[in-house]
């Protein structure tokens, strides 16, 4: 596959932009690195990476097509999304803001788990994802640069490596300023508050995505 320099210019400059701009993946990593600090911003950032993967993948099967074309698949997808985001969101809320001062490494291992499952089904469960995948990624395929199927994985796949890039200085970035407030338990509790109402409000905001 061959692509000139105008092409790279133009597709790493749309995938910066993209992976800078304020939204509900970055407010996701950065929510619990603030809450349980970077091991945690970094898991919820690979959740969030996993299911962003899947979404590239679906998009090279044409998976993401039946989404862009179904009322019915769409508001599936969709409502399943709200729900599980309701739930996180009332599990932090009623939390008692201990859940990262466990001091057993199974038990810190099995909260890094969830939240990495948390990031990806979050990811997952994103109609919008899905159709923006399969929106902008055609816009870069080049005829005659390679299989279609090949440049829509690649394309797709270097728009993760971008957030590789952004994203972690942002999870460090957060820890420092956030560790002297996950000191106190009151402020623990507070940030538990906090996250559940990040879920609560990204429930709301999935819930008016319309196709």
């Amino acid at each position: 596959m061959t692509y000139d320099l105008a092409h790279w210019a133009a597709f790493l400059s749309a995938a910066l932009v993209l992976n800078l701009a304020p939204g509900p993946d970055i407010a996701f990593i950065l929510g619990h690195t603030v809450r349980g600090g970077k091991r945690y911003g970094a898991a919820a950032m690979f959740g969030i990476w996993t299911g962003a993967f899947c979404h590239v993948v679906f998009a090279v099967v044409g998976l993401s097509a039946i989404l862009a074309t179904s009322a019915f698949a769409f508001s599936v997808v969709k409502w399943g999304g709200v729900a599980y985001l309701v739930w996180l969101g009332v599990q932090a809320l009623l939390s008692k803001g201990s859940a990262f001062t466990v001091d057993d490494t199974v038990g810190r291992s099995r909260s890094l788990r969830a939240v990495f499952l948390q990031g990806a089904l979050i990811d997952i469960l994103n109609p919008k994802v899905a159709i923006f995948f399969l929106a902008f990624l055609p816009q870069f395929v080049v005829e005659g640069a390679g299989p279609v199927w090949l440049q829509l994985f690649l394309h797709g796949t270097l728009i993760i490596v971008v957030a590789a890039v952004v994203e972690p200085p942002l999870v460090v970035l957060g820890d420092r300023i956030s560790r002297k407030l996950r000191s106190s338990n009151r402020l623990a509790l507070w940030l538990d508050r906090t996250l559940g109402a990040l879920f609560i409000g990204l429930a709301a905001r999935l819930a008016f995505v319309q196709r």
